[in-house]
Order: C-alpha cells, then sequence, then structure tokens
C-alpha cells in the first residue's frame, strides 16, 4: 500500500470506532513480526521508535528500515518517532521519511511544553508530518532512566493544550504507565471520558499499553483513545521464545524464526482486539 501519515490512520480508526496500534520496533524479528501481523489481518499500522532507545538500536539504522518497511508493505503504515526529546532528533527522522514525529514535554511546566511542542510541530508541517504531544505523567522515561511519577491529566488543561499549539494527536495519563507493570493498572476511564467529551473530535493517545487486559483496551477505544502503543509485550514474548529456543537447544536460525513468529502473534493479538474483533 503505501507510507501514509498518522492521522490518515486516526481518522480512519475514529470514524470505524476502532483503534489503531503502534508497535515499538528494537530488532528485525520484531519488525518482520508486527508487518505481517499486520498484513495478514490487512490492519493498518504505526511503526515506532522511541529516542530514549537509540542506544541500542540506532536511529542511523533502523529508521530507515522502518520507513522502507512501510514503503513496501501490503497495507497502509505510518512510521512515527516516539518520545522525542531533542529538536536535532525530530529534524533528522524527518529528513529520513519519518510521517510523524512526538515531543515529550510533559515533565516541563505547562507553558514550557506548549512552547517546545509548538516548534516541533511546525517543523514536522514543513515536512507534510504529523505531531504527537504528551500532557500528564506516565512513570517511567521511555528509555527507563527516569522516573517522573504519576500525574493525571487534567481535562480543562487538554483543551488548552489542542487549542494552543494544534497537534495531531495527544497522549494522556489515565493511570498508565510504561514497561512492565508492578500491579495491575487502575485506569480512570472517568478521565477519559471527561477530556473525550470536552474535545470529542481530536485524536487520543494510550501510551504503556503493555499489560492493560483487552476488556480495559476496548473500554478505553470506547471512551475515546484511538492510539495505542505496544512495546514491552512483544519484547515479553520474545524473551519468552528465545529462552524456549535455548531450552530446546535451538541454532540461531531457528530462534530467529521463533522470535519472528512470537513478535507476530503478540502483535495479531492486540490488532484483533483493536479492531474490536473480540469483544469483551
Amino acid at each position: 500500500m503505501a507510507l501514509v501519515t498518522m492521522n490518515v490512520l486516526l481518522e480512519r480508526v475514529k470514524e470505524k470506532k476502532i483503534g489503531c496500534g503502534s508497535f515499538s520496533i528494537y530488532s528485525v524479528e520484531m519488525l518482520r513480526g508486527v508487518v505481517r501481523a499486520a498484513e495478514e489481518k490487512k490492519t493498518p499500522i504505526i511503526l515506532q521508535i522511541a529516542e530514549g532507545r537509540f542506544q541500542t538500536a540506532p536511529i542511523e539504522i533502523y529508521g530507515p528500515l522502518l520507513v522502507e518497511a512501510a514503503r513496501n508493505s501490503t497495507v497502509d503504515i505510518a512510521v512515527h518517532l516516539d518520545h522525542g526529546i531533542n529538536f536535532s532528533t525530530v529534524e533528522k527522522v524527518l529528513n529520513m521519511g519519518f510521517t510523524s514525529v512526538m515531543y515529550d514535554g510533559s515533565h516541563l511546566p505547562f507553558e514550557k511544553n506548549i512552547e517546545n511542542t509548538k516548534k516541533v510541530k511546525e517543523m514536522a508541517d514543513a515536512f507534510g508530518a504529523d505531531t504527537e504531544a504528551e500532557l500528564g505523567l506516565v512513570g517511567r522515561s521511555e528509555g527507563g532512566d527516569h522516573d517522573y511519577g504519576v500525574a493525571y491529566t487534567v481535562p480543562e488543561d487538554a483543551k488548552i493544550f489542542l487549542e494552543k499549539t494544534g497537534v495531531a494527536a495527544l497522549a494522556i495519563a489515565i493511570g498508565n504507565q510504561h514497561g512492565n507493570y508492578t500491579s495491575a493498572p487502575e485506569l480512570r476511564i472517568d478521565i477519559l471520558d471527561q477530556i473525550h467529551k470536552m474535545i470529542p473530535e481530536e485524536s487520543l493517545v494510550l501510551h504503556g499499553g503493555s499489560g492493560i487486559t483487552d476488556k480495559d483496551f476496548q473500554m478505553c477505544i470506547r471512551h475515546g483513545m484511538c492510539k495505542i502503543n505496544i512495546a514491552t509485550a512483544i519484547i515479553n514474548g520474545m524473551l519468552g521464545g528465545i529462552k524456549k529456543s535455548l531450552d530446546l537447544g535451538l541454532d540461531f536460525y531457528k530462534m530467529n524464526a521463533m522470535m519472528v513468529e512470537d513478535s507476530y502473534k503478540v502483535a495479531k493479538h492486540h490488532i484483533e482486539v483493536f479492531n474490536m474483533e473480540k469483544l469483551k
């Protein structure tokens, strides 16, 4: 199909009242498994990589890889910078062909977050790309090097933020967190509902999707979430496959195939849930 912008996919899922999976990619095995699942389900997705993970997944290597995978896919795919921190990184990925970028100023004072987000949006607009921002705190940073705690998004702030920045998507905090949850998350659907009712036409994003139940995913979608990020669930699936491969004494190539298969299974499951195929 095509490499497309994020907003094309978000508008599509809002019309269908389903969710769009945004899958973090930190290995070729993850990429192959996720794209295979999307193509099999004939479902457009977003491929993303976070700036905090560049140390183990260098953007100079992975950026072009994601863009080419999207261009050669049989389904529409957007390629997205997740949790961008530096303006220089935003510029770099836009020049690589990324079709959306997220600026994470959630830890900054409200007005500074707005100021920086507007600058990133101007950069993205010049490339015909979309912008995502974040308001509220979802615990650990994507790179895992900081823990900012949890601060729920204030509905009135979300409305003001979107009016001032004009971004295509806003990640909000309703009790979700990055990484593995130490206990079952208690999502504040009431906050999500307030925000959605206040800005019903806007695209809301759920970070820290791994560990949230299928039932809660679908409840979030019904209450306005349209983009859902998945990373840790696929990593955990792959780690299980690696352990099994070692226990079975498999060689590298068979282990590689098992890692692709595990990535595929996890991605396919989430795509089916977000497509509301298995209603909870």
